[in-house]
């Protein structure tokens, strides 16, 4: 049996060169112009940003097991630009009253800026499955909903005694990182959403969203910006046919142009055809009847319900995020604490996706997370570190299967 070779050893710990992949001047920067700063004493902006991640790496159980953690490792901390371990009432208070938009903007940022150092990144797997065949930007669009404590949470109150959030997000297929992401309580419907997560969507690329987010009005602005996009119908839905279009795949029971019946309660909002493709598409083993509409009037039928079909590969993401990093509990109750977390959780995610796609990581995205977070103190070469762990060989990606997944993003 041949030996794995041996990490190499660095000078600096893996928590740290995963912070050094954040910009120094940025987290300052950030903090002046949100005001942040002002608010700032003992525990500046740069040591609670440290500490987010931290707990998000190491799944802290509460406020408690960050604070003594990171101060029985105040030495390596303090290496990382000055850190500071937090006590535990400054790390509360910093969630509750630091503003949050500090983080959420320190993710884009950070986002554009490893994206700008490795283009490859940004593009993606663009030569693979869907993305391969059409040569687009392929936006997929969808959101998550997470039941909480009303009785901790009644910000998100939203039935009598239920609370719950939701995200909403536009997902780029190719790079498998997010595009546009909305936090919100659950008691807007998702539709309404829509225009704020496709306004950045520009002419020829395709938007993949679910039913949920079917609006007529909005459907038509797309077809006037030159925008494709792929959907399913509802039930009520009332079309009629105006054209029915030959097929010989066996898969594909009809492919019909359509306009919207006269006795739809939504008559004239989409004065123009759609094409409407019914086909047998194979969900858990088993073929089931699926009805799907855009605006593309020369795609094959087939290419229609592949298009929707990797709409579930957002489910892929919010997997990965539920599954490893921590968002099933949080270190605060306000809306503010809750979004620092789910930033620090995406900026979390974000960086090791960087290191992954650095080393040609083969491994999955669990097994990549388990083993940096088992080795945050040690002083190994993290890209060594990556290029030469693991007992198990074969092709694996960064990427689950599609699953039951939910993911917690929250705003006041």
């Amino acid at each position: 049996m041949q030996k794995q070779p041996r990490p190499s050893v660095g000078k600096f710990t893996i928590l740290r060169q995963l912070c050094n992949l954040i910009p120094s001047h940025l987290v300052p920067k950030l903090a002046r112009e949100t005001g942040v700063d002002q608010l700032s004493r003992s525990f500046s902006p740069w040591s609670h940003v440290v500490a987010m991640l931290y707990a998000q790496l190491t799944h802290s159980i509460g406020l408690n097991d960050v604070c003594d953690s990171l101060r029985l490792h105040r030495g390596p901390l303090s290496s990382i630009r000055g850190a500071t371990p937090p006590s535990r009432n400054g790390l509360s208070h910093a969630g509750k009253q630091r503003k949050a938009v500090l983080a959420e903007r320190l993710f884009w940022e950070v986002l554009a800026h490893l994206q700008s150092l490795s283009p490859g990144f940004a593009h993606g797997r663009r030569g693979q499955g869907v993305t391969h065949r059409f040569r687009k930007t392929i936006h997929l669009v969808d959101s998550t909903t997470i039941e909480l404590v009303a009785l901790c949470m009644d910000w998100a109150k939203h039935r009598r005694r239920k609370a719950a959030a939701k995200c909403h997000m536009r997902l780029d297929l190719q790079s498998f990182l997010p595009s546009f992401v909305l936090i919100d309580t659950a008691r807007h419907n998702d539709a309404k959403r829509a225009r704020e997560l496709c306004s950045g969507v520009q002419a020829g690329e395709i938007v993949v969203f679910d039913k949920a987010y079917v609006d007529f009005d909005h459907l038509f602005e797309f077809l006037l910006r030159g925008v494709f996009w792929v959907s399913r119908t509802k039930s009520s839905h009332l079309f009629t046919v105006v054209k029915s279009r030959p097929s010989s795949d066996p898969k594909i029971l009809a492919d019909e142009e359509v306009v919207l019946s006269r006795k739809a309660a939504f008559e004239g909002k989409y004065p123009e055809r759609m094409r409407r493709v019914r086909a047998l598409v194979e969900i858990d083993g088993s073929e089931r009847e699926m009805e799907f509409l855009t605006n593309n009037m020369d795609w094959s039928p087939r290419s229609v319900a592949d298009l929707y079909r990797s709409r579930w590969s957002i489910e892929v993401f919010f997997k990965q995020i539920k599954q490893t990093l921590k968002l099933a509990d949080f270190l605060g109750h306000s809306a503010n604490a809750v979004r620092w977390q789910v930033w620090s959780a995406l900026l979390t995610y974000l960086l090791l996706r960087f290191e992954a796609f650095l080393s040609s990581w083969s491994g999955s995205f669990t097994r990549l997370f388990t083993l940096i977070r088992s080795s945050l103190w040690q002083h190994f070469n993290l890209l060594d570190l990556l290029k030469s762990c693991g007992t198990a060989a074969g092709g694996f990606r960064a990427m689950a299967t599609p699953n039951q997944a939910y993911f917690p993003l929250f705003r006041s």
